[in-house]
């Protein structure tokens, strides 16, 4: 029993490892280190905006996990793409508010910093949104 043990964890390790090779893993593990950097930013200028960040960071983990362990199969109710493309749409909306109210305020280097970050973090968002849901969305029956 022992043995069977040991051997499926390599197993069970690279099934959980192989996401975080595609595209779709180095996006999402991307987007947990920029929201992990525009969240250094704005603690060190104005706390009040950190929270978009934490939460943002929060459910791209959430989300990375989901794919990482192949849950997204194992709950089939849920719509994993689409919920992921309006996860990067509000993603994309609210930081690209928050970038501009941050860059409008004029502030330190740090609280332009993070307005920069925020922009960027925007941009990429959307890009990121459109790009990963390409295989994954139904056509309508229309196009079929």
């Amino acid at each position: 029993m022992a043995d069977s043990e040991r051997l499926s964890a390599p197993g069970c390790w690279a099934a959980c490892t192989n996401f975080s090779r595609t595209r779709k893993g180095i996006l999402l593990f991307a987007e947990i280190i920029l929201c992990l950097v525009i969240l250094i930013c704005f603690s060190a200028s104005t706390p009040g905006y950190s929270s978009l960040s934490v939460i943002e960071m929060i459910l791209a983990a959430i989300f990375f996990v989901v794919y990482m362990c192949d849950l997204h199969t194992k709950i089939p109710f849920i719509n994993w793409p689409w919920s992921d493309f309006f996860r990067t749409l509000i993603a994309a909306i609210l930081y690209l508010i928050t970038s501009i109210v941050v860059l409008v305020e004029r502030g330190n280097h740090s609280k332009i910093v993070a307005g920069v970050k925020a922009m960027g973090a925007a941009l990429k968002h959307r890009v990121k949104g459109l790009r990963s849901q390409g295989p994954f969305l139904p056509l309508p029956a229309e196009i079929v």
